[in-house]
């Protein structure tokens, strides 16, 4: 079997389940929990997805890094042809410290937020999740584009 081509297929299925998880919470679940004015829907989701995350993200982290070392492509991340690599490390690294430092360090108080004032609350994370989601797909978009020669010189 080949190592690489085994380390790219988890790769990609890690970041299709965070990527496209993130889609759905965002383009889906929080427009249904703003109608419906039960920022409590958001809330089960998030956690359930949140937890499924914590696994797909370092997988992904960890398979990037192991197809880059076994490829030797550190070169690449600096060449300005390949922002994409660079792009791809820094949206996975963003995610890292979102849910393994900001989101428990932020927990308490979002929750006092969310007894207190719900729809400013909703506001947030909806802005948040946006912000996410353009950043992905715009990384999404270059690794791409970069892959098949888009950006080639």
């Amino acid at each position: 079997m080949d190592d690489v081509a085994l380390m790219r297929a988890l790769h990609v299925l890690a970041i299709v389940h965070w990527i496209g998880g993130l889609g759905f919470v965002t383009l889906v679940v929080l427009p249904l929990a703003a109608a419906e004015g039960r920022l409590a829907l958001f809330e089960i989701v998030e956690r359930r997805f949140s937890a499924q995350v914590r696994l797909s993200v370092p997988v992904a982290g960890l398979t990037g890094l192991w197809m880059a070392w076994r490829l030797d492509l550190w070169e690449s991340f600096v060449d300005p042809a390949s922002w994409w690599l660079a792009a791809m490390a820094g949206l996975w690294l963003v995610f890292m410290l979102i849910l393994f430092v900001v989101e428990p360090r932020l927990q308490a108080r979002f929750a006092g937020l969310v007894r207190a004032r719900p729809d400013a609350a909703l506001r947030i994370v909806t802005f948040a999740h946006w912000g996410l989601l353009a950043l992905a797909a715009v990384t999404a978009f270059g690794v791409v584009g970069g892959v098949h020669g888009l950006f080639a010189r």
